[in-house]
């Protein structure tokens, strides 16, 4: 068989959503795939059967690596786990989805990173770059893998790179890079900030000459790395800009790319977060090439991802408001913005990450409910300061919270955890307190 990958013979290192498209493009392209999973209960889909691939499931094993030369990892699977260092005891490389995806990419692409705003940020640029006329689909840690999206036919791609994809690649070069701000995150992963941020830091290792990184002029630690960058670095912030920026003069987002300021229009969800994601499209896009009526269009097209500031619900004077994607302090920071008098749900998996900052929020809050494994550190930063209560569940800290709540007040869920300790992922947390929420204004009715 013909391909990229022929003679390879690849092993891939677990079954989700990028791990199986890890697979199927490493078949399509040649290779020979064996696919291993320590879940007993994964599924391997048909299409992959179809193509040859080889899955073993349940504990990994040496035997696995026999015969294999290339190995690919999954974003979830640590650079200690057991079959990572036997992989590296017998010198094989390790690739990961961003390494994959950039040898198959025929196109040029754009990479958003960073703590916090990647996916509103990517589909914000995505949309720019759809309302100018180009075919350039949102991809990466978005849900959509990169290496599936490198193999169809586009113009361009969009994609959301992660500090877990970003640490394992050597051939990842955007033509456009964006790193829109850096906090402490994923410390039981890195192990300290310092390679966290060296991961991010590899968004633009490879840039240079005429391609353009894009950085964050408020955030210093963000701003300190983006100006390491062999390349062209561009800025934006959500205060004024300064020539050749693009920024905020008051609420309207202005582009200061000529001598002239170019208003780029108002937003349509108006924060501190997601006027620092539409500055940053917006420099992104110019970046490579659309001008100011493409990014006007796209913003005012955008729609954003479920979980990052959804009101789902509003009873007797009280919003719920879910931002269950707020997984560190950083984007709980960013979720409260200028607001007074909320009522905050937080806690869960800190992930090694301390959760002090977040008491800076105490002045501001008419409460805080604490539930899940770190709720005795938020109940410590809170206590005290502000009425604080603990829940056992997510039902049962909407139902604290709405009795803790003044009237008009808002209720947000935005945990500064992940959600592991108690749901599947932050997605089944935003949903179960939609769904709490809504069953509270069902008894306020009744």
């Amino acid at each position: 068989m013909s391909g990229t990958f022929a003679g390879e013979r690849a092993l891939v290192v677990g079954l989700g959503v990028a791990g199986s498209a890890a697979a199927r493009a490493l078949a399509l392209e040649g290779a020979t795939v064996r696919v291993v999973d320590r879940r007993e209960d994964a599924t391997v889909s048909d299409d992959l059967r179809g193509l040859g691939v080889d899955a073993r499931l349940g504990e990994h094993a040496p035997g696995d690596l026999d015969g294999v030369t290339l190995v690919v990892t999954s974003p979830g699977v640590p650079n200690d786990a057991p079959i990572v260092r036997w992989a590296l005891d017998l010198g094989l490389p390790i690739w990961g989805e961003l390494e994959l995806g950039a040898r198959l990419a025929r196109v040029p692409y754009l990479a958003i990173t960073g703590t916090n705003g990647k996916t509103t940020t990517t589909g914000m640029l995505a949309s720019c770059l759809a309302a100018a006329g180009i075919d350039a689909p949102a991809c990466g840690n978005i849900g959509y893998p990169f290496p599936t999206a490198a193999l169809e036919t586009h113009d361009a791609l969009v994609v959301e790179a992660s500090s877990f994809q970003l640490e394992v690649q050597t051939s990842f070069h955007p033509r456009v890079s964006v790193l829109l701000n850096l906090a402490p995150d994923h410390l039981d992963r890195h192990g300290t900030f310092e390679a966290y941020a060296d991961a991010k830091r590899s968004v633009f290792s490879r840039q240079a000459g005429d391609d353009v990184h894009v950085g964050n002029r408020d955030d210093e630690r963000a701003a300190a790395i983006s100006r390491q960058a062999r390349c062209d670095v561009r800025w934006f912030t959500i205060d004024e800009p300064g020539a050749g920026e693009v920024g905020f003069v008051g609420r309207a987002l202005t582009a200061r790319w000529d001598h002239a300021p170019e208003v780029l229009g108002a937003l349509a969800l108006d924060t501190p977060a997601t006027r620092a994601d539409a500055a940053a499209a917006a420099a992104a896009a110019n970046a490579f090439g659309v001008d100011g009526d493409g990014i006007r269009a796209g913003l005012a097209s955008f729609v954003p991802a479920r979980h990052r500031g959804e009101i789902v619900a509003t009873i007797d004077g009280v919003r719920f408001v879910d931002n269950s994607k707020a997984t560190n302090p950083h984007a709980t920071l960013a979720a409260i913005g200028d607001a007074e008098g909320t009522v905050l749900i937080a806690g869960g998996d800190a992930k090694g990450v301390d959760l002090t900052p977040i008491g800076v929020l105490a002045p501001r809050l008419a409460g805080v409910v604490a539930l899940g494994a770190s709720a005795g550190q938020v109940v410590r930063i809170f206590e005290g300061r502000v009425p604080t209560r603990t829940a056992d569940s997510i039902e049962d800290a909407v139902r604290v919270a709405f009795e803790l709540a003044p009237r008009p007040a808002t209720v947000l869920l935005a945990p500064a955890c992940a959600s592991w300790d108690m749901f599947h992922d932050y997605g089944e947390r935003g949903d179960r307190f939609a769904q709490a929420a809504r069953a509270v204004g069902e008894r306020a009715s009744a």
